[in-house]
């Protein structure tokens, strides 16, 4: 369903050189995979055997044995549509290999090799086996490994089997993945980089790395970064405590990556004995590489080497559909969910902002003039200025703060307004526009009683108007504010908000500008604004359009006709990321959401963000300048190039039908 697949970590107890011991707490693991509905089910490397079992290789006890446990591991798969991947010793033409097993419904698919086999360090393991380089053969029979052969009604059941470390297996209508083996991961030629330029959406490594000081982040990072630079998901799952102890531990470490992000970890340093569950979404990698053309580039460039790959089609039956019980869905995707790393990218996000600004300032020999409401967009459009004229040396005078209280102005907004200004060591420059809208209402017609579009746009273009020519009048560059969720909404006023000179929150969503707002107090860039700051956070978000009420509070709330910014953004994130069909963010929206909104009012609030953001498309068509600072901006010069009248109804139809 919607792309996703359940993938298993198994890594069972060991008794080193004992099969049958391991071989039963293998097919333990395996009973135990099948009851949490994964589809690809994975064993450590040598796992039939244990990894240190060291000149035993060479007995020929041990790969007898081994030969039967898999043999058996095999007939067990009977009937199950799941794929099993198992690590154990090959021997072949005199050369022992280091192999991983892929089998699914009692049929052994494919073996692949490992291809790098340190020397160095603690492992020795070229005085035990060869590379798939020193393979002669691309397939076997199931006879010549010594697995079968025998008829079975009748009938000859011997079949080839490919084998090296160029196998991609394609389950059909499923996925596609392939396997590499431990050190593989840390050669510079991966076979995994091979595997998924081939179109491998999954990289499975079975490995046995033991533990030492500091080497837990650096594997995590190699997974990481592996997955991120294929675009797909690396699944790892390496041997567990239980391993021999002679000079080394064994730590267990599994981990599944999506490019670049850990999806799923487990917890204990040295482990053992355990399973680890975790849900792909392989939309994600499929919608990535469908965009990246370095991805395309890279396939183009190795096209030779690609068509030397083999591509194996299982075509009997495709595996389980995960249901998405272990996707991990964060309701405000755009931030991170720990204090410290959230601080620590509103940090780096302002440092990008102020160095925008500090660039084009410097290029226009302009001063910063910023329209200040009092609330939060405007907050930090004028925070970012601030910040900028500091960087530049320059007197905090030259920026150009103006307030310009109208129809809709509250008290407390303005107060603020003012508070702030002054904080910021400038002086406050105050415009009252209500007599110039006013006029304005009076001169195209309007009676000034109807609350209307137009009552309310008025305001905000004769904003837009002050600033501009303001600007002229004091060589000044006007600033924008609005912010990347009301660009999405087109939740602004054309011509009017919608407009500035440069834009410094174009490409931040509203539910992080807030945090933005409360990294500056934590970081006490501004010590002496940190109070007014504090109450700025705290005020309802409003565009001010329309009168406050008796007590002279903000009576128009945005969230209450448009929606709630936690949801629009969570909208954003999943349709402008990675390009999810509305059925499959309204899925992943009502997990993520469970107990703060229903399921009617996921979809109305869905409902209402994508008709707007068709609608409001023109909008965006002429935004201006901005630096990007995150995954999801909406430049016309490059990030979202889309026409403004296009229709909606595609969209519309898949959520009637929710």
């Amino acid at each position: 369903m919607f792309d996703f697949y359940r993938v298993a970590a198994c890594v069972p107890d060991v008794s080193v050189g004992n099969t049958e011991y391991n071989l039963t707490k293998i097919l333990e693991k395996l009973e135990e995979a099948y009851n949490y509905s994964a589809g690809i089910i994975t064993f450590p490397e040598l796992a039939i055997t244990g990894y240190s079992c060291q000149d035993l290789f060479f007995q020929d006890s041990l790969l007898t044995a081994s030969k039967r446990a898999l043999k058996e591991i095999i007939d067990s798969t009977s009937g199950r549509k799941e794929v099993v991947i198992v690590g154990g010793p090959l021997i072949y033409d005199s050369k022992l290999y280091n192999a991983a097993y892929v089998i699914k419904n009692s049929k052994l698919l494919g073996i692949a090799i490992k291809t790098y086999i340190p020397n160095h360090n603690e492992f020795y393991e070229k005085r035990w086996f060869s590379s798939a380089r020193d393979l002669t053969v691309s397939s076997l029979t199931l006879s010549e490994l010594g697995l079968g052969g025998d008829k079975i009604n009748g009938q000859d059941n011997d079949y080839i089997i490919p084998i090296g470390n160029n196998i991609i297996f394609d389950i059909e209508g499923s996925l596609k993945f392939g396997v590499e083996i431990c050190e593989d991961l840390w050669g510079p030629m991966p076979p995994s980089n091979m595997l998924a330029l081939g179109g491998a959406e999954l990289i499975v490594n079975l490995s046995a790395s033991n533990e030492t000081i500091a080497k837990r982040e650096y594997r995590k990072g190699l997974v990481r970064q592996q997955s991120a630079s294929l675009i797909t998901d690396y699944l790892y799952v390496s041997a567990g405590s239980s391993e021999s102890t002679q000079d080394l531990i064994f730590s267990g470490h599994s981990l599944l990556c999506e490019n670049g992000s850990v999806i799923n970890e487990n917890r204990e340093f040295i482990a053992n004995d355990y399973i680890m569950i975790a849900d792909m979404d392989l939309g994600k990698i499929r919608h990535d590489r469908m965009k990246s053309t370095t991805f395309t580039d890279s396939v183009n460039m190795f096209k030779d080497e690609i068509r030397k790959l083999i591509i194996l089609k299982v075509t009997d039956s495709q595996i389980p559909c995960s249901d998405g019980k272990y996707i991990l869905v964060n309701k405000t995707p755009f931030i991170p969910s720990t204090k410290a790393r959230r601080l620590k990218r509103c940090n780096e996000i302002f440092d990008m902002q102020v160095g925008g600004l500090v660039k084009r300032l410097q290029i226009t020999g302009s001063n910063p003039v910023v329209g200040v409401s009092g609330g939060m967009d405007s907050t930090l459009a004028l925070l970012v200025a601030a910040r900028a004229l500091e960087k530049l040396d320059r007197d905090p005078d030259d920026l150009i703060a103006i307030t310009m209280p109208a129809f809709g102005t509250s008290d407390r907004t303005y107060n603020n307004s003012l508070e702030l200004i002054n904080a910021l060591g400038t002086e406050p420059l105050i415009i009252d526009i209500k007599k110039a809208c006013i006029q304005h209402l009076e001169d195209i017609g309007h009676d000034g009683e109807s609350k209307d579009a137009a009552y309310e746009n008025t305001q905000a273009r004769e904003r837009t108007q002050v600033l501009m020519d303001y600007a002229n009048m004091e060589n000044g560059i006007v600033i924008g504010t609005g912010d990347l969720s009301e660009l999405a909404l087109g939740w602004c006023t054309y011509n009017g908000d919608q407009m500035s000179m440069y834009g410094v929150n174009g490409s931040i969503p509203k539910t992080l500008v807030r945090w933005m707002i409360d990294a500056v107090v934590e970081n006490d860039i501004f010590p002496e604004a940190s109070d007014v700051l504090r109450d700025i956070l705290d005020t309802p978000i409003s565009p001010e359009l329309l009168p406050p009420d008796e007590e002279g509070k903000i009576s128009q709330k945005t969230e209450d006709k448009i929606g709630p910014y936690e949801l629009h953004d969570f909208f954003i994130y999943y349709s402008m990321r990675f390009g999810y069909s509305p059925a499959k963010i309204y899925f992943l929206a009502k997990k993520a959401f469970e107990g703060n909104y229903s399921e009617e009012e996921i979809k109305k609030w869905m409902t209402m963000f994508y008709r707007r953001f068709f609608t409001q498309q023109f909008k965006r068509s002429c935004m201006p300048d901005g630096v990007k600072v995150g995954s999801v901006s909406f430049s016309p010069r490059g990030d979202l190039r889309m026409p403004s009248d296009a229709s909606y109804n595609i969209w519309m139809k898949e959520l009637e039908n929710l």
